[in-house]
């Protein structure tokens, strides 16, 4: 479909001898330089090195609120995302809230009956929950769009306060209080924190408004840093950008999970997995953890996870992460149906690819178009939408995009061109969403299209492997792979790639799909393997690859998985 382009980081000498200098292994130094890393200070991954909240605007005025709230008993009702990084914010709100005595619930909007955020229906349900009337309604991981939504609670007589992470519009909400580092005027240094960033922020702020008040002493209060699991397992599933800050808050959720400090809900998670939490890493979060809460607001009601996430009862835990296990295998099944329809669309349909890919079926599953587009996007290198019928009529989108796109711009551009066309939207750079009516379909496709070439000045795009050049000799080994995954990686702070070239002893498939290979490197041999990729090898070999451990029957030894590989250029 797509062929790769590889390229080489550009290196920071300076920073990294500045890294090295100050006692930071030499491969490391290397690799934090090349990612923006600085000064050794930036690689102090423990809580002081957290930006303070204070510099998140409203966050003072929202903790008065929440701590007025808590003692004059008003009931608090928790609005949440059905995501992972949705779920496991309200899980760090319900679990702190608790903590500091409030009356607190929470209700997560539907995928299929609601939709996203806090909208008029969702302050219909609020008024009707089995805990009676809210005074106060908290979102988060949404509500910035919300502006009809906290117009219809301010006039059943509820407040609102917002914390959210998401892209403002042109007209703010007007609640009570708006926490998000994204809103105009906000001064705070990071961007990046995800929805249950920004509420662990804000609960820090309200034990820290309590201390204040005299409710508890100078250090007291609840161990807040005993939620950072969640923390880092929201963060690393939303994809926000791991900046120093966001690498502080995952890099403490997995020490916790190392030491085995952790809520029984994601004790579970681990275990329904078949992950180890000794061995914790951004991996496990993203790809085994976080798919499987996810797939709860894909099929059925996000409150599954939620409730796996906020219980004690390690029981019940487990029984809720066995259920979420059945539905992301469910999930997976459906997935595979839908991307083998688009993909036979796409190939039916025409010969050659625009600068963007739109799919849509009648028949196909809303909560799964978002992996389906995100599939396409990887196979194809072209902003995706993927598409399905709500109840309603109308069409649900969900789109992933490529670093040479910023999809709400573009939704936004087409939203202004062709007024009418789309009814809502909302989203980031790589991902967002989008509502449009049926008829509309067709006119949409080509306004896409079009924004997308005009906002880029683009027509096709080709992906690029960033690598980090070649392996030091002295550094292709176990003990240096085990290095390399105790360490935060994942967006904006990518994995480590390396690239040299290999001389191909033995290849031979592996279940029909897997290429297993044999490499040689002046004098080390290393085992290697290509996953879903069957076309053997030239002798030599231009690989780009990580360096990863292979444990087998107690014995660890050095692998390399193959991200791709090309006969050496001439």
């Amino acid at each position: 479909m797509v062929t790769p382009r590889l390229s080489t980081r550009l290196a920071n000498f300076q920073a990294s001898q500045a890294l090295e200098a100050a006692g930071i292994h030499p491969l490391l130094a290397r690799l934090w330089a090349a990612r923006g890393v600085c000064h050794p200070g930036e690689t102090l991954l423990a809580w002081g090195a957290l930006i303070p909240p204070g510099q998140l605007t409203h966050i003072q005025r929202a903790a008065g609120i929440l701590a007025d709230a808590i003692h004059a008993r008003k009931r608090l009702l928790i609005v949440a995302d059905y995501d992972c990084d949705g779920a496991t914010a309200c899980a760090v709100g319900m679990r702190a809230l608790r903590s500091m005595g409030a009356v607190v619930d929470f209700l997560v909007p539907n995928r299929f009956e609601t939709g996203y955020g806090l909208s008029p229906a969702v302050v219909e349900l609020a008024l009707r929950h089995p805990a009676g009337k809210p005074d106060i309604l908290v979102t988060v991981d949404n509500g910035i769009a919300s502006v009809d939504g906290v117009h219809a609670a301010t006039l059943a007589g509820i407040d609102v306060v917002i914390t959210d992470h998401h892209l403002p519009g042109d007209i703010l909400p007007q609640a009570l209080a708006i926490v998000n580092p994204n809103q105009p005027g906000c001064g705070f240094p990071s961007k990046n924190l995800a929805g249950v960033g920004v509420i662990f922020y804000l609960m820090l702020a309200l034990r820290a408004e309590l201390r204040q008040r005299g409710v508890y002493p100078k250090d007291g209060g609840p161990r807040l840093d005993n939620l950072a699991d969640l923390v880092a397992l929201g963060t690393v599933a939303d994809v926000v950008k791991l900046d120093a800050n966001n690498r502080v808050l995952v890099t403490q959720g997995l020490q916790k999970m190392r030491a085995g400090r952790m809520q029984p809900g994601v004790r579970a998670l681990f275990a329904v997995a078949g992950r180890e939490p000794r061995q914790a890493s951004g991996f496990d979060l993203g790809f085994a953890l976080g798919p499987r809460i996810n797939a709860a607001g894909r099929l059925a009601d996000m409150s599954i996870g939620i409730n796996c996430l906020i219980t004690d009862d390690e029981g019940q835990a487990l029984e809720l992460a066995r259920q979420l296990d059945g539905m992301n295998q469910e999930r997976r099944g459906i997935e595979t149906t839908m991307r083998e329809e688009a993909l036979a669309a796409i190939e039916a349909s025409s010969p050659t690819i625009g600068a963007s890919v739109c799919v849509y079926h009648p028949e196909w599953h809303q909560g799964v178009v978002g992996l389906v587009a995100s599939r396409l996007k990887e196979t194809y290198w072209r902003p995706t939408l993927a598409f399905a019928r709500s109840d309603s009529g109308e069409l649900r989108g969900s789109g992933r995009s490529i670093p040479d796109v910023h999809l709400r711009d573009v939704l936004d551009l087409v939203s202004k061109r062709y007024p009418g066309i789309i009814l809502k939207f909302g989203g980031h750079a790589m991902a967002a969403g989008l509502t449009l009516r049926e008829e509309a379909y067709g006119a949409f496709i080509g306004g896409f299209d079009a924004a997308v070439i005009e906002l880029s000045g683009k027509a096709s795009f080709d992906p690029v492997i960033e690598t980090d050049g070649s392996l030091e000799s002295g550094y292709a080994n176990a003990e240096v792979a085990g290095l390399l995954q105790q360490q935060v990686w994942g967006a904006g702070f990518p994995a480590p790639i390396f690239r040299d070239t290999f001389h191909v002893r033995q290849q031979r498939l592996l279940k029909d799909k897997h290429l297993k290979l044999n490499l040689e490197r002046g004098n080390q041999r290393f085992d290697a393997i290509w996953f879903n990729h069957a076309d053997m090898l030239p002798e030599y070999a231009d690989v780009a690859y990580r360096l990863d451990q292979n444990v087998w029957n107690g014995m660890v030894s050095a692998q390399l998985i193959i991200e791709y590989a090309c006969a050496p250029a001439s």
